[in-house]
């Protein structure tokens, strides 16, 4: 029975991470709120004193809820009777196993910002702890959130396009097209081998494109062959990466992602080819499904539509015609958490249907990264998965 069971009303929500300049801390604590189902409560938003306490004051925490520590953090607000029910982590990568292991280990539920860690070492540990604990590991791979990513996923498993033969996933953005600006907090540390991970655009971007296949295609990958470069000079991890895919079952793929595509700002775009028919979702559009059926007219699938799964539609908050967008398929991330959560308070698993990126996920998304770092350093021989 989880130590939870009495509570009810939102779920208690800490944060580690995500201070004054984090923007993807702002991120995870719109999509927390979006739905009421939870409440920020606590937080360690700094290691620094001064930042922290500043945040915190911005964001609404009190003082006695506000730490600097996040093992205090742990700690204290596992003893208390309202005390945090999950926390959500949005630090750098090296930091999620250190973190996220202070906070399992005590029962208190962890949505963690991916990749999962910056290494595989880093990964299988928290696999492990996440297995050993009573707690929920949930991995935010937001883009899974989208209602017409749901609705593509619904679709293959069906069986509408047949058998998968070809898949084409890309991540493009331009941001890091040149050195960045020293001040510059987001690129500073992404671009660093030790707070990143082997990965720099494979483990930032690479990593969505990857769980983004994964979960629409259930593909089951069996080998790749990456090319990893980094044009910038000086830079120590990729900022482009083009990767060969292979499948069980003969299907074949292709992923690219870079940091460095001049004119693209966040160009995520999926295609799916089957015997029968192919898909098309981007998520510069994401209120749009493209089906092809061979032979015929190209279907466009809008969301909240007649006709779309329950799925797309269980996900979908607003009237067609209204455009919902990356918020909200974020927040659709937090409302599958607190679904469980909610169950798991009582003991219950989670409910049928519900579907958050988990540990599972996190650890194949590191593997990914490193199987890319090793074919790229034997100059893009085929490795195994």
């Amino acid at each position: 029975m989880s130590r939870f069971a009495e509570r009810t009303g939102p779920i208690r929500l800490g944060m580690v991470g995500g201070g004054a300049g984090a923007m993807i801390g702002g991120v995870h604590r719109v999509a927390a709120r979006l739905d009421g189902a939870f409440q920020l409560v606590a937080g360690a938003l700094s290691s620094t004193e001064e930042k922290a306490r500043a945040s915190a004051a911005q964001v609404g925490l009190p003082e006695d809820r506000t730490y600097t520590d996040y093992v205090e953090m742990a700690k204290r607000e596992a003893r208390l009777k309202d005390g945090i029910e999950a926390v959500s982590i949005v630090v750098p990568n090296h930091m999620h196993l250190p973190v996220a292991r202070e906070f399992l280990k005590r029962g208190i539920h962890v949505i963690c910002d991916k990749p999962l860690t910056g290494t595989l070492s880093d990964a299988r540990k928290m696999q492990a702890a996440a297995e050993k604990s009573e707690a929920l590991f949930i991995l935010t791979h937001n883009y899974t959130g989208y209602p017409l990513v749901r609705e593509a996923q619904a679709r293959v498993a069906a069986g509408e396009l047949g058998d998968l033969r070809l898949v084409q996933v890309e991540y493009a953005q331009d941001w890091l097209a040149e050195e960045p600006e020293p001040d510059n907090k987001q690129a500073s540390w992404r671009t660093d081998p030790a707070r990143s991970g082997a990965g720099g655009a494979t483990g930032d971007i690479g990593t969505h494109a990857w769980n983004l296949m994964r979960f629409v295609t259930g593909l089951v990958p069996e080998s790749l062959a990456a090319d990893l470069q980094s044009f910038v000079p000086g830079r120590e991890l990729d900022d482009n990466a083009h990767v060969m895919l292979r499948f069980d079952g003969g299907a074949r793929g292709t992923l690219w992602c870079s940091q460095v595509a001049a004119g693209e700002e966040n160009g995520l775009k999926l295609r799916v080819y089957g015997t029968k028919a192919g898909l098309e979702w981007r998520q510069e559009n994401p209120n749009e499904l493209r089906v092809t059926p061979l032979g015929g007219a190209t279907q466009i699938i809008t969301r909240a539509s007649a006709g779309t799964s329950e799925a797309s539609r269980r996900l979908t908050r607003i009237p067609p015609g209204h455009p919902e967008g990356f918020f909200e398929a974020f927040a659709n991330i937090y409302g599958e958490a607190a679904r469980a959560i909610i169950a798991a308070r009582s003991g219950q698993p989670v409910p049928e249907g519900v579907h958050f990126p988990s540990i599972a996920e996190g650890v194949e998304g590191v593997a990914f990264v490193d199987a890319c770092v090793r074919s790229s350093r034997r100059n893009s021989a085929w490795v195994p998965v």
